[in-house]
Formats: structure tokens, sequence, C-alpha cells
């Protein structure tokens, strides 16, 4: 998978670390910065007797004030400015990427109706952007529209079969609706592209430890403990060596890992699963009231520790 405004959690492993809003905003300007216009004369050096450059540099006037307010963090300065010039020439074929721009803003700022408004629109005037698509994706897997969210992604992917991210994206919500043939297709495209790839080891290693397939998980899982040291990495490793017998590899990694993240629940909850493997009882049950404590669903535990 991964994303971007947060990504929907129902598609991500725990091994998917959700991003952050500061990177939400790293992406939002990433799209910003492809379409950043330069401001080709003041007010004042306009001519008032050449209407034409006149009209066309009040748009790009507005425009790289909008670009300007990002910049600066306003972002409702830069909605309105993006308004603006909009309003003032509606039939410039530029506005399609305006509109983009516009709908990853009002994302941004929580007001997904308008944001699905401003791309459905850019959509209308570019239906072969990919751009739009993606962002149109995003917003809507983060709405809760998974249907319209895949055919998005399934668009793109029509249109680039080599788009990373959305083949992350479209194979891990084929994943998780049961279409593992799906799923295995991204995936598979996905791994050739990009066979280091941080998304291509969440990715593989989900499709593997939800196959029941643990050993082939492992390799991945170790890959993404390694250049992105997370306790929901560790977690999972930790439940593969379980899942295989491989005790003593998982009480290693449980110990390195609560180490550095010693309130983490899922540790504690795997460590209470190792235990019980163990048949260390008491030790397993001290641990699931420990993950329990730190916030782990009481039900969850209660039902992974039943399990033989």
């Amino acid at each position: 998978m991964a994303a971007n405004v947060r990504t929907h959690e129902k598609y991500c492993l725990v091994t998917v670390v959700l991003p952050q809003k500061s990177r939400s905003m790293a992406k939002l300007l990433c799209y910003l910065l492809a379409s950043i216009f330069v401001i080709s004369a003041s007010a004042q050096s306009i001519a008032p007797t050449d209407i034409g450059n006149y009209e066309e540099d009040v748009y790009f006037i507005l425009s790289g004030e909008a670009d300007k307010a990002i910049s600066e963090g306003d972002y409702q300065t830069a909605v309105k400015r993006i308004n603006e010039a909009i309003e003032h020439d509606p039939d410039n074929p530029t506005n399609v990427l305006l509109l983009s721009n516009l709908g990853i803003l009002y994302n941004y700022l929580d007001q997904d109706s308008l944001a699905l408004e401003a791309l459905d629109r850019a959509n209308l005037m570019a239906p072969s952007m990919t751009v739009v698509l993606v962002n149109r994706a995003k917003l809507r897997l983060k709405m809760g529209d998974d249907k319209e969210a895949y055919e998005d992604f399934g668009k793109v992917i029509a249109r680039d079969s080599t788009n990373t991210e959305v083949l992350f994206y479209h194979g891990m919500m084929a994943l998780y609706s049961g279409k593992q043939k799906e799923a295995q297709s991204d995936f598979r495209v996905l791994e050739n592209i990009a066979p280091k790839g941080r998304e291509t080891a969440i990715a593989l290693s989900s499709l593997y430890s939800m196959t029941g397939r643990d050993a082939e998980a492992i390799p991945y899982l170790q890959e993404l403990v390694e250049i992105d040291p997370q306790p929901e990495y560790y977690a999972n490793l930790a439940s593969c060596y379980i899942m295989i017998d491989h005790l003593s590899e998982a009480s290693a990694l449980l110990s390195e890992a609560m180490g550095k993240f010693p309130d983490d629940p899922e540790l504690y909850l795997y460590r209470a699963l190792l235990n019980k493997k163990r048949y260390l009882l008491k030790e397993a049950k001290e641990d699931a009231a420990k993950a329990v404590s730190l916030g782990a669903d009481p039900r969850k535990v209660g039902q992974m520790m039943q399990k033989d």
C-alpha cells in the first residue's frame, strides 16, 4: 500500500505505519509544486491598454498568490485565490491543475465534500489525467467510499501500469476485500518494478502472512525492521516466527523491540502468545493483562489467547 492525506486504516496491516499529518503535508506540497505558476508581471507594470495581457496576468497573479499562501501555510487564503482565478477565467485549460490542487487543499482542511466536488470537476475537464484520479481515489478512501476508490485506482493502472503507489493501494484493497488473485497480480508488477521498495515489502509481507505463508513473509518483514524499525513491523515479524515455531528468534526479536518501544501493547500481546507457546502460562497471563492496560482491545487479546 501505502497513502496522502491519512490513508484509510482498514487497508493497513499492522505492518503499515500510517503517515502523520506532517507527512501528508509533504505529499501535498509535492503535488502542488507540480503546478507552480510564475507571475509574468506585477499588477503595476501591466499597460492599461493591453487588455489581453492584463486579463492573462490577473489569472497568473492570483495563481501565484495561491502558491505563496501555500508556502506560508495559509491554506484558506490559497483556496480563496484559486477560486478567484478560476472565476476570473473559467475557460482556461490550466484550471484542471488548479482544481486538482484545490481538491488537495480542501482535503487537508477536512472539507471533504468540497474536495470531492473540485476533483470531480477536474476529472470532467481531463478524464485521463492520472494525478486527478489518484487524488480522488485517496479522498474517496478517506471518506470510506471503498468501491469508488478501488475503481479510480484501477483506472490509473489501466493508463499507467507502472505507478507503484497506485499498485500498492489497489493491491492492498484487493487483498482486504478477498480478491487474492487481483492482489497478487498488482504485487507481482510492483515487485518487478521496485523489488527493494518499502511498499513492496509491506505488500508482500501482508499477502504472505494473511494467506498462511508466514515463512515467506519473514524476509520482507526483516527488511522492514531494518529500514524502518517500527513496533508494528516487529510485532508482525514476531508473529510469523511464533507461527512457524521459531521461538528463540521471536524471543530475541521481542526483547529488542520492547527495549525500543516499552509501552507498545502489540509487543506485549505477542510476548504473551510466545509465553503461552512455551507453557509459561503465568507470564503469558501477565503480558496479556499488560497489553490491555496499554490500550489493546480486550476482546482481541482474549480471542488470540484462546487460540491453540
